[in-house]
């Protein structure tokens, strides 16, 4: 007689739910006393060195509506391409400049705006240089698993076309899904989670 093993199930997988948002933006969401700010509200203080920016966007799902109650996290260098992390041993970092930034979509109109500097140019893992850009990490009811992506500047046309991640992407056409659009100091970075011109995730 075979013996029963009497394995446990495989507990079934939930979505965030919108309590990610809730839980991170406490204070946007009217939960007052958690903390006096959210944490990465500000990257930047009047000392902070190099060319200050905005960087805004929104969040767009599948059927192109917009979503309301996303989080985003952006990560980057400073101005002279050194992180913010004990991992990066290459010199010292701005210690005006944080590198982190947290942001709630509006639910209003689905914006997110970050107020940072532009960074600089950081090393590739086999020493070639990338061009500047920042990480983008995206969190909202319905996605399993936070999705991180990358926004590149537009006027970087040089160093875009020898960024080693940029070059991996097999269809060319979709590489402008990472570059922003330009208007003075201010980016705008719209991420598409599906459909037509579907934003570049990666992997890592």
């Amino acid at each position: 007689m075979v013996q029963q093993l009497g394995y446990l199930k495989e507990t079934p997988s939930q979505t965030a739910g919108p309590y990610v948002h809730i839980g991170l933006t406490p204070n946007v969401c009217d939960i007052n006393g958690v903390y006096e700010a959210d944490l990465g509200t500000v990257m930047v203080n009047d000392k902070t060195l190099g060319e200050r920016i905005s960087v805004s966007g929104r969040v767009f799902d599948g059927a192109g509506a917009l979503v309301r109650d996303a989080v985003i996290e952006i990560w980057q260098a400073d101005s002279a391409g050194l992180y913010n992390s004990p991992s990066d041993m290459r010199g010292t970092t701005d210690p005006n400049f944080s590198g982190w930034g947290r942001c709630a979509t509006r639910a209003d109109d689905g914006v997110f705006v970050f107020d940072t500097i532009k960074p600089g140019r950081v090393p590739f893992k086999d020493g070639r240089e990338m061009a500047p850009h920042i990480t983008f990490w995206i969190v909202a009811r319905g996605i399993n698993i936070g999705l991180h992506t990358r926004m590149y500047f537009p006027e970087e046309t040089e160093a875009n076309k020898t960024d080693p991640l940029l070059m991996r992407i097999e269809q060319k056409e979709r590489v402008d899904t990472l570059i922003a659009t330009r208007e003075g100091s201010t980016y705008t970075f719209d991420i598409r989670l599906q459909g037509d011109r579907e934003t570049v995730f990666l992997d890592i």
